[in-house]
């Protein structure tokens, strides 16, 4: 175990020393044994469910931006009777709790649909930026548990864990997503000031009995949610801006600004917010050792893995890190969402394993507690892939050069060579002849295609490998996503 733990340390502090090299991204590698174990058998896992769920659903609006007083396109206030007066928005906005009541909650269906899939962990919005929490928390009455919200009464009203439970009972992981800023709460937004951004809008240092008391509140739902909801794999923490100052975000226009007016000194995102993260991390691990932490966008060694969000990295990278991807419609519900295709979800799966990453793919349940009908069809799909390709995906590593044309690679500890061969567009079964000039093989090399048990023929020349498939063999394959050819190097 210890020299597991250690040759573990040794490739993380690797994979930094490579980052430093090519300034990529600043990662910080973790040191605690336990957190690097786990760490490793989550890059393991390869592919997971995001859900963004809250009472902002029953609008089909995006999540929280809308109250948010920044100007873009895609969070204006379009819903409500007062859409053209912030201030009455906002209220108009928080009574949906008084609203929110999804009696078709059915997590037990999500989960065997997610596992089915072959999704291994789940991150589910348990607060999200407007504050609304989705458990129980004693630490405020904006809440789904709370007799203001009509779902209060029901069996599963601690939406949290009944999420929990459902996807732990299928073998899955559990993340807690939670934000760091809380727009509901007179702690982050003071009353006594107009919001200004997403930004806390007042100067924490100057008002630091109030700002206290936020991180106390902030610290007390964590660890909630650490404490009464079992085993929790990752905790992962939205809202970057929420962070502590560092020298960096400082300048001159800062400094004069933050004299001329307490509550409107700060550019967006540079404001000394100290949430205390070391100490939060140090008590969540107690109670959940071993615990992956993610700080998303806040470089340091609370973010144990990076984010890129709905976009795939053009290369490999070589830290941990999951491409959060939304599946269809927007991060949150919106009526008649258009679902991304299974070939495209399937070869976007494959070309981030190959690139080392994991695929947190986000499907939004509706304001009745409902997935859309294409969300579950999709998922079956994708599971009748991975049914038959899986042990290409699963615990692999990555193979240089991770991709040729339009076949990826990814290996096993045992040797064996994966190359996936991606369907064209138009392309319903496999050509008569793949050539490929990325393996190095030898006379005794086996080579199959997963979903047949013999093995092809094949030969090499001038530096190629070339795989022959005959006609009965293509149709029985025919209609797939995409193909796997395993090596077996003997």
């Amino acid at each position: 175990m210890y020299r597991k733990i250690t040759l573990l340390f040794m490739f993380f502090c690797l994979q930094f020393s490579l980052i430093s090299q090519h300034h990529e991204q600043k990662y910080v590698p973790e040191t605690d044994p336990l957190v690097l174990e786990k760490l490793s058998e989550w890059q393991d896992l390869k592919f997971g469910l995001l859900m963004h769920w809250g009472a902002y659903s029953q609008w089909g609006i995006v999540e929280s931006w809308s109250i948010c007083p920044e100007d873009y396109g895609w969070c204006e206030r379009k819903k409500g009777s007062s859409p053209d007066n912030y201030f009455e928005y906002v209220k108009e906005y928080e009574k949906l709790q008084t609203t929110f009541n999804p009696v078709d909650f059915a997590p037990d269906k999500w989960a065997k649909a997610a596992a089915d899939a072959g999704m291994k962990y789940v991150v589910f919005t348990t607060k999200h930026h407007d504050g609304f929490s989705m458990f129980d928390s004693r630490y405020t009455d904006y809440k789904v548990t709370d007799s203001a919200c009509p779902f209060h009464s029901h069996p599963q009203a601690n939406i949290t864990k009944a999420v929990f439970d459902a996807f732990r009972a299928e073998g899955l992981w559990t993340g807690a997503y939670f934000s760091k800023p809380d727009w509901h709460s007179e702690h982050y937004w003071y009353p006594y000031f107009p919001p200004r951004d997403r930004n806390v809008n007042y100067d924490p240092e100057l008002y630091h009995e109030r700002w206290d008391k936020f991180v106390q509140f902030t610290h007390n739902q964590i660890m909630e949610l650490m404490t009464d909801y079992g085993t929790v794999d990752i905790l992962w923490l939205d809202g970057g801006w929420v962070a502590k100052e560092t020298p960096e975000t400082v300048s001159k226009f800062y400094e004069k600004k933050r004299k001329e007016a307490p509550y409107g000194f700060h550019k967006s995102g540079i404001v000394n917010q100290d949430i205390r993260m070391d100490e939060l991390v140090i008590k969540a691990r107690e109670k959940q050792p071993g615990l992956i932490v993610v700080d998303r966008a806040v470089p340091g060694k609370n973010q144990n893995y990076l984010t890129p969000e709905n976009r795939v990295p053009d290369n490999m990278l070589p830290y941990p890190w999951e491409s959060c991807i939304i599946a269809g419609g927007g991060w949150s519900w919106v009526p008649n969402a258009s679902y991304m295709s299974s070939k495209k979800a399937i070869h976007m799966l494959v070309d981030i394993v190959a690139k080392g990453g994991n695929l947190l793919y986000n499907i939004a349940p509706g304001p009745d507690g409902q997935w859309h009908d294409e969300a579950y069809e999709l998922l079956e799909q994708m599971g009748q892939w991975i049914s038959v390709n899986g042990e290409a995906i699963y615990g692999s590593k990555t193979y240089p050069p991770y991709k040729e044309n339009n076949i990826c690679f990814t290996q096993q500890a045992n040797g064996t060579i994966y190359a996936i061969y991606l369907a064209g567009d138009e392309e319903k079964e496999l050509p008569s002849e793949v050539s490929l000039e990325s393996m190095a093989v030898n006379k005794k090399t086996k080579v199959y295609v997963l979903g047949h048990d013999e093995s092809l023929k094949w030969k090499s020349k001038k530096g190629r490998v070339h795989i022959s498939l005959d006609q009965n063999l293509r149709q029985k394959l025919a209609g797939s996503e995409a193909w796997t050819f395993k090596f077996v190097m003997n």
